[in-house]
């Protein structure tokens, strides 16, 4: 049996049998995305298939460097960081070819804890659009850049005069793939065998930055694979002496590190809901309500789409990110790209989305907005052709310019609670609001330099 082939309870155990497996690896992604887990003793796991487990709860309640929230409710000191119930998705079974082909397990926190975690939020999400008759493919596309550096160096240098894959710019550049072609194969193979196959991978535009392609899949899976693309090139990266970064935007001399999602609408017998051969564009109106949705909700639940600091660095114009929430067909500059064709190609690519993105949650953000579109039949902003930097976009159009501003909007909207729940929207914007304030202490090179001796 291989990993792929299990789908249950009884073949996960068939399976770690088979391979005579001491211990089983268990992961979770946190509210930023990051993976977090542990190693169990087969007969630890095996009897956590039927039950689950217990996991601190603290992965709800801290922030990418493992500070604590001090403004959330579910967790904290003021309930002293109990377990939470951890439930073991056995479908989620990936090989470990990088540790000896061991078995990794996703798992997803159920119970109180599952209205503030990503993948269950995104879950409830789907639910939603399977009531309303519709399944979403989506597929990621992700930007990152890669170094000849080490955790160890990066520090020592303090993240200044690193040393890129490639010396400079040379997008989709055949010398580099070729030159550097054992790194490209190693993640191309590495990704055939986690079950999260890369349809594409070049050079992008910058000095050693990549672009993947993840082959489509429904929406839940597809985010499961984003999220162990993006932990697993950190690790095969690392295992070759190099770093990859999924920052949004690492320096102010390149594009930012794109994370794109391609998103198509399919009804419950499988027949595409996005062309209709007898509209301009072959756009079909269940698509013009769901595209108009996203474009309308883009600035309320921007957090969720932006989520960090740096996600606003990115964020400017002439550097191949949108600055507003616009659309076009197949019109790059904006935010929202339509992409027309063919009755299976037909699709949005939602192009806001940064590397830096927690893939459940704004891919909840991204298929929600369409759901109320559809819901509400929204029309949208007409189209825009050419450079939409140099558009006019109304003010209820703009995005907002900073984390704490998204957080507020995403805590004052009634839509967002009503798709995501309140308990998420309250969690996850006083985790936003945290994020604004750690970067408020910090102290810039910028501000010394412009202040300390002149001021």
């Amino acid at each position: 049996m291989e990993a792929k082939d299990v789908h249950n309870i009884e073949d996960a155990r068939e399976l770690i049998e088979e391979r005579g497996l001491s211990h089983i690896k268990v992961g979770v992604f946190d509210i930023d995305g990051v993976m977090r887990g542990k190693y169990m003793s087969k007969e630890k796991f095996l009897s956590s298939l039927e039950r689950g487990f217990g996991f601190c709860d603290v992965v709800l309640g801290w922030d990418v460097c493992d500070q604590l929230y001090d403004n959330v409710k579910y967790t904290g000191w003021h309930t002293g960081y109990p377990d939470a119930t951890v439930r073991i998705i056995p479908d989620s079974c990936r090989d470990l070819p990088l540790e000896n082909n061991g078995l990794l397990f996703l798992a997803e926190f159920v119970g109180e804890a599952e209205a503030i975690c990503p993948r269950g939020v995104l879950r409830n999400v789907i639910k939603k659009a399977k009531a309303l008759g519709m399944q979403i493919e989506t597929g990621f596309e992700y930007e990152f850049f890669v170094f000849n550096e080490t955790p160890e160096s990066i520090r020592e240098k303090r993240y200044q005069s690193l040393k890129p894959l490639g010396p400079a710019e040379f997008g989709y550049s055949m010398i580099r793939n070729s030159v550097e072609s054992q790194t490209y194969e190693n993640l191309l193979q590495l990704c055939e065998q986690m079950d999260m196959p890369i349809e594409g991978l070049h050079e992008e535009t910058g000095p050693g930055v990549l672009e993947a392609a993840l082959a489509h899949d429904d929406a839940l899976a597809s985010a499961d694979k984003a999220a162990l693309f993006k932990t697993y090139t950190k690790i095969a990266m690392q295992k070759e002496g190099k770093m990859a970064t999924f920052m949004a935007k690492w320096s102010p001399d390149y594009p930012g590190q794109s994370g794109h999602i391609h998103l198509s609408v399919r009804d419950l017998s499988g027949a595409p809901m996005f062309y209709d051969e007898n509209k301009p564009d072959n756009i079909s109106d269940t698509m013009r309500h769901f595209y108009a949705g996203q474009q309308k909700l883009m600035p309320e639940l921007l957090a969720m789409i932006a989520p960090t600091i740096n996600a606003y660095r990115r964020l400017i114009p002439g550097f191949w990110a949108p600055t507003e929430a616009s659309a076009g067909v197949d019109n790059r500059t904006c935010a929202i790209r339509l992409i027309t064709g063919s009755e299976h190609a037909q699709r949005i690519e939602y192009r806001i989305g940064a590397a830096d993105a927690n893939p459940y949650i704004i891919q909840a953000a991204v298929i929600a907005s369409g759901l109320w579109g559809v819901e509400n039949r929204a029309e949208p902003e007409p189209l825009v052709e050419g450079s939409a930097y140099e558009h006019r976009f109304p003010n209820y159009l703009q995005l907002p310019y900073t984390l704490w501003d998204a957080a507020q909007r995403l805590k004052k909207s009634q839509i967002a609670r009503h798709y995501f729940g309140d308990v998420f929207v309250e969690h996850f914007s006083a985790t936003r609001e945290w994020e604004e304030r750690e970067f408020r202490k910090h102290i810039s090179d910028w501000e010394l330099d412009r202040y300390f001796e002149i001021i």
